[in-house]
């Protein structure tokens, strides 16, 4: 097991997990995000059974995580086209010297 990955008990929804992460402060900022949205599910639709809430949380962290993914992969395209710009710029100006 790897020595740096420091164990640290977390509370989600309620009960404790012990969790191991690179970071505790990370590790601990996720576990608030699962926490958080598994509440705010919960507290909108309270008659559901905690596996519903549990799933319907998990969807909403998968949208989140794919909507970012999908973020950075534009923000990827637009610098590469960027960088692609300056290089052909570059090559003209080196050509006509």
């Amino acid at each position: 097991m790897d020595k740096d990955r420091k164990s640290i008990r977390v509370k989600i929804f309620g009960s404790e997990y012990p969790l191991r992460g690179d970071s505790e402060e990370f590790t601990r900022k996720v576990a608030s995000y699962v926490d958080e949205m598994i509440n705010s599910i919960h507290d909108k639709i309270p008659e559901q059974p905690t596996l519903t809430v549990a799933v319907l949380s998990a969807l909403n962290v998968t949208e989140d995580y794919f909507k970012e993914r999908e973020k950075g992969e534009q923000a990827r395209e637009r610098v590469e086209a960027e960088v692609s710009k300056m290089t052909e710029f570059l090559d003209t100006c080196l050509k006509e010297q």
